[in-house]
């Protein structure tokens, strides 16, 4: 198998652009120490006539948010028959819809936090007040007010006195127009990377995540020094067990491919709770996906190479 022309595609216009041409120059320079090939390009206007023109033996999107991960850039490549990396566009919709994530390994035996997914027109049309005094009543506090679409913990926020609630919700619309409020659950955040090899789902050692002042917020998450990663997590060997295929079981229940990233936590009984999926992982220098690589042994390069070369025909 020889790659004589690879494109990687980064950048778009959602709100995590700049981590995403971060992930696409780390995954570009690791398959140029291969020797490979590679062309780094955004999703602009002059991307379709590009692709048409010289299409690549295979696409690696490392496209983070809308487009990237909402299914849509990779039902164009369909469309152009290009293959690429990760997961088809239906299981993509399914992924990065977080309520419709948590019903869907709910079913598959997974536990996940008690949620409500509502849009701001519910608290418009019903009175915001009435609402959010609902939501406290029925589900406690403390809670988690996230997007229900989006990455990069943007937009969202722990709340832990009613009081907080309504900035929360007003800071979670400002990236998205439909707020997931799920209750928080206390314990030690890990993430589960799966790479796929010869079609099978392979766990990555967990990596757990000890943010300054317990927020894994976007600063913690990409500016070194803000947080401390431990690879391999600090679990016991069954509860190390329980999150790799508790990933394993999210993975194939998505019905996901090649690559994916699973947030979980671990509460003081040693319960595994699942957060969210990512179907494109960050690549930069402080993301969880080549921390567990590295953990696991692997080579960075390779394991790059080796995706492309599932999806190479």
């Amino acid at each position: 198998m020889e790659l004589g022309h690879v494109v990687v595609l980064a950048g778009g216009l959602s709100y995590e652009r700049e981590v995403s041409l971060r992930s696409g120059r780390r995954v570009a320079d690791a398959l140029r120490a291969l020797d490979i090939p590679v062309e780094l390009r955004d999703t602009d206007a002059t991307l379709l006539d590009a692709l048409a023109t010289d299409p690549p033996d295979v696409v690696f999107p490392v496209l983070h948010g809308a487009a990237g991960e909402d299914g849509s850039i990779r039902d164009v490549l369909e469309l152009l028959g290009v293959p690429y990396v990760g997961a088809r566009p239906d299981a993509c919709r399914v992924a990065w819809d977080k309520p419709t994530a948590k019903a869907v390994v709910a079913r598959a035996g997974l536990s996940t936090p008690a949620s409500v997914a509502l849009p701001k027109e519910i608290f418009h049309d019903l009175g915001a007040a009435s609402v959010l005094d609902r939501i406290v009543d029925r589900m406690g506090l403390p809670l988690m007010v996230k997007p229900t679409r989006g990455g990069s913990a943007l937009g969202a926020s722990v709340v832990r006195d009613a009081d907080e609630l309504p900035a929360a919700m007003v800071g979670c619309f400002a990236y998205g127009d439909t707020a997931l409020v799920e209750r928080y659950v206390e314990g030690t955040e890990v993430a589960v990377s799966v790479i796929e090899r010869d079609g099978e789902p392979y766990p990555l050692p967990a990596v757990e995540i000890v943010a300054a002042g317990g927020r894994y917020d976007y600063t913690a998450r990409y500016d070194a020094g803000d947080t401390e990663f431990v690879t391999p997590a600090r679990l016991s060997p069954e509860t190390a067990e329980r999150v790799t295929a508790a990933a394993v079981t999210a993975h194939r229940a998505l019905g996901l491919r090649d690559l994916s990233r699973t947030d979980l936590i671990v509460d003081s009984s040693g319960e595994v709770h699942f957060l969210e999926v990512n179907v494109a992982p960050g690549m930069t220098e402080t993301s969880l996906l080549p921390r567990a690589i590295a953990a696991a042994g692997l080579d960075l390069s390779q394991v790059c190479r080796d995706l492309l070369a599932q999806r190479f025909t």
